[in-house]
């Protein structure tokens, strides 16, 4: 009984309000919950779990993203999983303003189709890049050209083409990139009040910053519904033997990028003739034109070949292989 208050602590306590000894707004209950709007018309199909799973596999594949891009744009890439919410479609559709960039990309042997959007100013630096620039986006939007959007749509492949892995604990998918829209109004893949999940990614590629967003209908993932939980996940992924990890690793070994060079000879001058060098001046190596060269992976001479040219340019014909322990 010692929460309740007595008479004279009542009378007490109105007359320090009314005296202004005591401030009302110090009394009020800070904790009160949010609300949310909930149209049980249109109940949400994605549970947060479902949500969350979503998440874990997109940071799996922007991880794969972060890896390989940068071997064709040359510049380092990040992305990270910023959020993930499911909404209907239309209010996606009605989010974006033309010209956008929309990968529709069959996600057989699963129904229909997903979307990847991806922001303007990142297909414009994509396009300055593999043209052979530094990678900037256009001061002012404008439409992508049909040159322009070739480009993107090897891009596009790229990344179509690492989604399986991602996807492997779900379910073996085998996604084809079919169009790229940049019209949101030719890009209707379902009806404009089916529900579908978005993921949100931060693309980052050298220092332009943009935004990636996956669409994926629930009527595409359906029949995978339930397998969309953290724990079945995770369970799958503990079932992958080392043999798998090791496939998997081979494979993104035998995509790196190492360099090769193949040395002519080498030569000692002094320091005067070195400061006295011309145009036209020869200098003396210590292999013979009948020698062959030298040929370095990295900082490993790894084999030996003979000098000769490919169409117009310089090449060396492998002759022999140094082994390691040789």
């Amino acid at each position: 009984m010692g929460d309740i208050l007595s008479q004279s602590e009542i009378d007490q306590l109105l007359h320090a309000l009314s005296s202004g000894e005591l401030d009302a707004e110090e009394f009020k209950d800070d904790g009160a919950k949010s609300v949310k709007n909930y149209d049980f018309e249109r109940p949400s199909k994605f549970s947060k779990e479902h949500l969350r799973t979503l998440e874990n596999i997109f940071e799996h594949f922007g991880r794969l993203l972060s890896t390989n891009l940068p071997g064709y744009l040359r510049k380092n890439v990040s992305v990270e999983v910023m959020n993930s919410e499911a909404v209907i479609y239309q209010e996606f559709t009605n989010a974006l303003s033309n010209p956008v960039l929309l990968g529709i990309v069959d996600f057989s042997p699963l129904e229909g189709s997903i979307i990847i959007e991806l922001a303007q100013n990142l297909g414009y630096a994509i396009v300055d890049r593999m043209l052979g620039g530094e990678g900037n986006p256009l001061e002012k939007s404008r439409d992508f050209t049909e040159i322009e959007l070739a480009i993107i749509e090897r891009i596009y492949n790229v990344i179509t083409n690492l989604l399986p892995e991602p996807w492997v604990n779900v379910v073996h998918v085998e996604p084809r990139l079919t169009r790229i829209e940049t019209n949101s109004q030719f890009a209707q893949i379902i009806q404009p009040s089916e529900m579908a999940a978005i993921v949100t990614m931060n693309v980052r590629i050298g220092v332009v910053e943009g935004m990636m967003n996956v669409c994926i209908p629930y009527s595409c993932v359906e029949d995978v519904i339930d397998k969309l939980n953290t724990k079945f996940w995770y369970a799958s992924m503990q079932t992958l033997d080392d043999t798998s990890y090791r496939d998997v690793i081979e494979v993104m070994i035998a995509r790196a990028r190492i360099p090769v060079r193949a040395v002519l000879g080498k030569s000692t001058i002094s320091l005067n003739d070195l400061l006295n060098m011309q145009k036209g001046d020869i200098i003396k190596l210590n292999s013979k034109v009948e020698d062959e060269l030298s040929v370095y992976v990295g900082n490993i001479k790894k084999f030996t070949a003979l000098p000769g040219s490919s169409s117009d340019s310089y090449a060396v014909k492998i002759s022999s292989i140094i082994r390691e322990e040789e």
